[in-house]
């Protein structure tokens, strides 16, 4: 006679019984967790979208106890699989929206709007030019999955709960193990003073989303009556820039450069150096300069927002804001100077396709860009083209020799994040086709290793805003154009891991020439001599740049 207890216990026997019903209660124990703790979750991602303004996960959600009510309630069992379906895709909707709000928030400084989606492409770009793009489809794939993983749990977990809540013995144990679990949470970390128990962190991230879209759909009428009262709408172009003519004029824009690099700590000693040097240098060229602040109507990021209130004066601090301008008839400054007889160009290296706003809006006879400038050196990340190089090369085919005026926004973009790799200055008459670079992004970190450190982040943002810099004061020091006037400002601020939480969204402005007679005709604006603006410097909003250029410049009576 076998004694074996294989030979005594055979398969679904009592053991058995015990087994299912421990494999349940787990079951319904992470159904309940799932209900609870997902619905919650954008809470912790945006806690400025709870709609109870409960933080992290200490309240009950009433999406959750609503879902579980109605599933018990209603007998088809295909009517409740959709309702517990839609449920799920509302949580995953509320858990993106709550994610693409703080990546916002902390990036552009600004909450997110349903008609923001756009600029996620410009985000991802970035990320690919960051990362490389094989990655960056990874993190994509990864994303997807965790959306369809985000929208199943809560809809099991849901159907799951609302099971054994119909039956009601199990119903009255899932209530009381409710009831502990939150008893056990508000003693362990209890709520707020005047914060509700019920939590609606989901129906919040949703509803900011709305409310916020409902603003910016609401802006578009003030936009409207910008665009419209224009000042100098009746005014011909040659009258308002005739104090400029035959003037080569340069609006550079540096990008990230704002005042956290002039007042940072650990960034404003370096930059605050290459200004110092480069400013002695220019002025054994002749050069003076002065300087102000203005206020950029973007922060992070979105720096066509900051070119189009700078050249239109229309405040343009949304992407629907920006879409209203350019479909507009509203003179910009490139349009203005090219009806008053200049050459216009659109410089932009990080750019490789068509902009057909360039021609449409700003009415640019010339647009460069990543393809067309003949550069045959290696890539910096996003900065395609090292700064140098693209002043170098416009100087070689704008500036050389008889001319007709010429004006022109640049972009220096070398000074983009993620600040890595950079490149270094190179003596102006190699620079060549750029293959002189070849060996720089291997000499310089990565931008994996330098976004391990906020720290070093920093310390990268400031080494790439003294590149950018020394680059505009390599091309004016090898640029012999009495005539010349450069405008060298940032579009925004850096991003809050550079700019610090709640930072301002000035940024630094200066005028560059030769001709005292350029500073005679902005005597009355108040700026500061030098490359370098104080802390009594005036501050102006970025749209009154427009205006003041035109009374400044225009013809006199």
């Amino acid at each position: 006679m076998s004694t074996s207890l294989g030979s005594r216990i055979a398969p679904g026997s009592r053991l058995a019984p015990s087994s299912r019903r421990g494999s349940g209660f787990a079951a319904i124990a992470a159904a309940t967790v799932v209900l609870v703790v997902l619905p919650l979750a954008p809470g912790l991602l945006a806690p400025t979208t709870s709609g109870a303004g409960v933080p992290g996960l200490i309240g009950i959600p009433v999406e959750s106890l609503l879902i579980v009510l109605l599933l018990v309630i209603v007998p088809w069992r295909v009517a409740r699989g959709v309702l517990a379906g839609l449920f799920g895709v509302f949580v995953a909707a509320a858990l993106v929206l709550a994610g693409i709000d703080r990546g916002f928030r902390a990036t552009v400084g600004t909450p997110f709007a349903v008609v923001d989606w756009p600029q996620l492409g410009s985000a991802y770009g970035v990320l690919v030019d960051a990362v490389g793009a094989f990655l960056a489809e990874l993190i994509l794939l990864g994303l997807l999955c965790a959306f369809v993983a985000s929208a199943a749990l809560p809809a099991w977990a849901a159907l799951r709960v609302a099971d054994v809540v119909r039956s009601r013995a199990a119903g009255r144990g899932v209530i009381a193990g409710l009831a502990v679990v939150w008893l056990v949470a508000g003693v362990l970390a209890p709520l707020p003073a005047g914060a509700p128990l019920a939590a609606a962190a989901s129906v919040g991230a949703v509803e900011t989303a709305v409310s916020r879209t409902e603003r910016v759909l609401a802006e578009q009428a003030a936009v409207a009556r910008a665009i419209a009262e224009d000042p100098f709408a009746g005014t011909p172009s040659a009258r308002l820039l005739a104090g400029l003519r035959g003037k080569d004029v340069v609006i550079a824009f540096v990008e990230s450069y704002g005042r956290v690099a002039l007042e940072g700590q650990g960034i404003a000693e370096g930059v605050t150096e290459t200004l110092r040097a480069g400013g002695a240098s220019l002025a054994a060229e002749g050069y003076a300069a002065r300087s102000a602040w203005l206020t950029s109507p973007t922060y992070g990021g979105l720096s066509w927002l900051a070119h189009g209130t700078l050249q239109t004066g229309v405040w343009t601090p949304t992407q629907s804001a920006y879409d209203q301008l350019v479909a507009s008839d509203r003179r910009s400054l490139s349009r203005a100077f090219g009806e008053a007889g200049w050459r216009t160009v659109s410089d932009v290296p990080s750019d490789s396709e068509s902009w057909s706003v360039g021609t449409s809006f700003y009415r640019y006879d010339s647009l460069l860009d990543a393809r067309d400038v003949g550069y045959r050196g290696p890539g910096f990340g996003y900065a395609r083209i090292p700064d140098q190089y693209t002043l170098k090369h416009f100087a070689d085919t704008e500036l050389t020799g008889p001319h007709d005026p010429v004006l022109a926004e640049i972009d220096l973009v070398s000074s983009h994040t993620p600040w890595a790799p950079l490149p270094q200055l190179v003596p102006w008459e190699q620079i060549g086709d750029g293959s002189v670079y070849d060996p720089q992004p291997g000499q310089s970190e990565s931008a994996g290793t330098v976004w391990q450190s906020a720290k070093t982040v920093q310390r990268f943002y400031g080494r790439s805003v003294q590149y950018s810099l020394g680059s505009l004061f390599s091309f004016l020091e090898n640029v012999d154009d009495p005539n010349l006037v450069v405008i060298v400002l940032g579009d925004h601020q850096p991003a809050a891991i550079v700019s610090g939480d709640g930072a301002s969204h000035d940024v630094p402005i200066s005028v560059i020439a030769r001709d005292p007679a350029v500073f005679t005709a902005i005597d009355g604006w108040g700026w500061s001599p030098g490359l370098r603006p104080g802390g009594a410097s005036p501050v102006w909003r970025m749209d009154a740049f427009r205006d003041r250029l035109f009374s400044a410049f225009r013809a006199k009576p």
